[in-house]
């Protein structure tokens, strides 16, 4: 099986347990492992995959937390770097009842991580790599990082697996960055993972086909649009079609997606050339259909990490 590389934030998710009270109101919160990237990581190792974390916390209490949990999780973190001046990165949120949820974010280490703490022969043994940070491309030196990762990545011919993670409080005033770098990293992605909502935003497209259009002309080879109960669209030059979703209730969406990523990639690293699948309408429709089990028994359960599924349970899930 191949290794895949997942490169981003880790940080504390601090969920308010009083539902419907928001974050003005709420008095209760548990603490819980996340970022985007982290949660794809431990989604591959808790299926039984071979992942890697690339990132940056604190060196404090909460920093060390997430690192026993991702090993917990039977994540690789040999590339985790604890910075001794700055603090983990932590993330408040409050859940509505319907299991949506609202973010207020207190950055700390994970933007600080440099291209040059990466190393590089690491880097160039992966043959799949996950760039799904929902804060790394905001600035600072992290941002200048995963560009350059990334174009490392799509230099050397690895997979290359792309999430924009878009979320509106981290870009007030500052959608047309937002746009412009996710278009950016588009030309270098053999997948991207986007919900209706970022597609239409990047594209500038409320017809949902010409978004999708328009992101195969950026350099996008497969496109998966979430479409939530509606299913998964799932889009190659070749043609569409969508894969149904599995109806469960939902408690916490929380790294829902990063799951139905997770998944993906971790049946993906199963093929010797993973490359090979673009061109297989088949393989596609049988990865994003197990794709989908995964993200919807994250639903499930409370909090990112905490909540992803072993192969067991996705098994027998019918």
């Amino acid at each position: 099986m191949n290794k895949i590389l997942c490169i981003g934030e880790l940080l504390i998710d601090f969920i308010c347990s009083d539902i419907n009270s928001g974050l003005t109101k709420g008095e209760n919160f548990v603490k819980k492992a996340g970022g985007a990237p982290a949660n794809v990581s431990a989604a591959i190792s808790k299926l039984g995959g071979r992942a890697y974390f690339a990132g940056k916390v604190g060196n404090d209490n909460f920093g060390m937390f997430l690192k026993e949990t991702l090993e917990e999780a039977g994540v690789d973190t040999s590339m985790l770097i604890f910075d001794k001046n700055s603090k983990t990165t932590l993330a408040f949120v409050s859940l509505n009842g319907d299991g949506e949820r609202d973010f207020i974010f207190n950055r700390g280490a994970d933007e600080l991580l440099t291209f040059d703490e990466l190393d590089r022969d690491k880097l160039k043994s992966f043959k799949i790599m996950h760039f799904g940070s929902a804060t790394a491309l905001l600035g600072g030196p992290s941002k200048e990082t995963y560009l350059k990762a990334m174009e490392l990545a799509f230099e050397n011919e690895v997979f290359i697996s792309f999430d924009p993670n878009y979320r509106i409080d981290l870009w007030k005033n500052r959608l047309s960055d937002f746009v412009e770098i996710s278009k950016q990293c588009l030309k270098y992605s053999d997948f991207v993972k986007v919900s209706d909502e970022e597609i239409k935003i990047i594209s500038g497209k409320e017809n949902l086909d010409e978004g999708i259009k328009l992101f195969h002309s950026l350099g996008a080879k497969v496109v998966a649009v979430t479409l939530g109960e509606a299913g998964t669209l799932i889009s190659t030059n070749e043609g569409s079609s969508i894969i149904n979703s599995i109806k469960i209730k939902c408690i916490d969406s929380t790294g829902a997606g990063d799951a139905f990523v997770g998944a993906f990639l971790y049946k993906l690293a199963q093929l010797k050339d993973p490359k090979s699948f673009m061109n297989n309408p088949g393989i596609i429709k049988d990865i994003i259909t197990f794709s989908n089990k995964v993200g919807a028994i994250t639903c499930t359960k409370l909090g990112a990490i905490a909540s992803l599924p072993t192969l067991e349970e996705v098994q027998m899930l019918k």
